[in-house]
């Protein structure tokens, strides 16, 4: 049975509000002026932390002409503009772990993200390809609210209530999670998927199981569940916590889809007020929101959807259109930049980029890329066996699902 535990915020989602402010000036400065932010950053060598910008564009540009075909660089969408630019290919996290997964010849894969990411690219590529993440610092404050042997204690609690017969539950998980709880699900006959993907891979579990446990964002789980007409009334919330999961016995058996108490540090910042307050502000004015909201904010919302379907929405709007957006910062400035005959602004009037994507500085960029040049991989992501081949089975599930 699970055991009491105390409450513990991870670090990173503590961490947040370092680098919010209310100007919307999102510059990069020397990674000796960043330092300064009160968030925990990987040591680099002395040269780099005074490097200016120019100088890092410049010692980028020829580092990526050294390198030449051996070498590629994936950014996500919520990289600052500084890092998109170098990025070959950008996309949401679904989107870039399908580029991975096709990848071929290519030796070296620095992808310009976050931990989960780069280790789900190195599940995804041959053995002999090296992904690197250029700052060890950049994880995910929702991968760490769900903890490996948490989840298995979970697991084991929920099937043993269940009788451990096959179809009981199936094991869902949000990519946006460690490769641990990838491998939990592959084992045990789930799989992974992402918000571009996750009613694709509610309706596929539910035709093998009675029931979804989906881990770790209790938001785009609901969403997902009310998305294909389920009642709240079939959806309960567990907590780590708590024995188990602060649920009794009948209430396990009793539910359809069971969630994990996680969420987004960046998206549960959008409120319904903010929605009502652009509405007042700009009458017409269109809300799209990223499912990872809360409920009443995807509610309120004109209509909500992937980071890749945000970025399709817009681009196709028609000209004149006025699109206020809840997801990320960078991404909504990226979009306001790219659609000027377009007014596009964020829902939050303070500017809060995710605090760990925001550690991909392009002084890191330049570490790592130099350091190939000088026949070193730095930052190396390897997921071991059987961790890597039973996450492989779950991810491998999320793609041929597809969405």
């Amino acid at each position: 049975m699970t055991t009491p535990r105390l409450t513990v915020v991870p670090i990173t989602e503590l961490e947040q509000s370092a680098f919010c402010q209310t100007d919307g000036n999102l510059r990069t400065k020397t990674l000796e002026e960043e330092f300064r932010a009160g968030v925990r950053w990987q040591k680099v060598p002395l040269r780099y932390l005074k490097l200016s910008p120019e100088e890092l564009d410049r010692g980028i540009a020829e580092a990526r002409q050294a390198l030449g075909d051996s070498t590629i660089v994936l950014g996500h969408h919520y990289q600052r503009e500084d890092i998109i630019k170098y990025a070959d290919f950008r996309g949401d996290s679904y989107k870039l772990s399908k580029m991975a997964a096709q990848t071929r010849g290519v030796r070296f894969i620095v992808f310009c993200g976050v931990h989960f990411m780069a280790e789900t690219a190195d599940i995804l590529t041959e053995p002999s390809q090296a992904v690197i993440l250029p700052n060890l610092a950049a994880g995910c404050s929702m991968a760490d609210m769900a903890r490996s042997d948490d989840a298995e204690e979970c697991w084991n609690d929920i099937t043993s209530v269940l009788g451990g017969r096959p179809g009981e539950v199936i094991p869902v998980t949000y990519m946006n999670s460690t490769a641990a709880i990838k491998a939990l699900c592959g084992r045990n006959g789930g799989l992974v998927c992402t918000s571009s993907n996750a009613a694709e891979a509610f309706k596929w579990a539910y035709a093998r199981g009675k029931r979804v446990l989906f881990l770790p964002d209790q938001h785009l789980g609901r969403n997902t569940g009310l998305k294909l007409g389920m009642p709240l009334s079939d959806m309960t919330l567990w907590s780590p916590f708590r024995p188990m999961g602060g649920l009794t016995p009948d209430q396990i058996r009793n539910t359809k889809l069971i969630l994990w108490q996680g969420h987004c540090s960046v998206h549960t910042r959008f409120t319904v007020d903010q929605v009502r307050e652009a509405r007042e502000k700009h009458p017409g004015v269109k809300v799209v929101v990223h499912p990872e909201c809360t409920m009443d904010v995807v509610n309120a919302a004109d209509m909500n959807g992937s980071t890749e379907f945000i970025v399709k929405t817009v681009s196709a709007a028609p000209a004149g259109s006025v699109w206020a957006i809840g997801t990320e910062i960078n991404l909504v400035s990226r979009l306001a930049h790219e659609n000027p005959d377009k007014t596009v602004f964020c829902l939050d009037p303070i500017v809060c980029p995710c605090a760990t994507m925001y550690r991909i500085h392009p002084a890191y960029l330049l570490w790592v890329l130099e350091g190939l040049m000088a026949g070193l991989i730095i930052n190396r992501i390897a997921v071991p066996d059987p961790t890597r081949s039973e996450a492989l089975s779950a991810l491998n599930r999320m793609l041929e699902v597809g969405g």
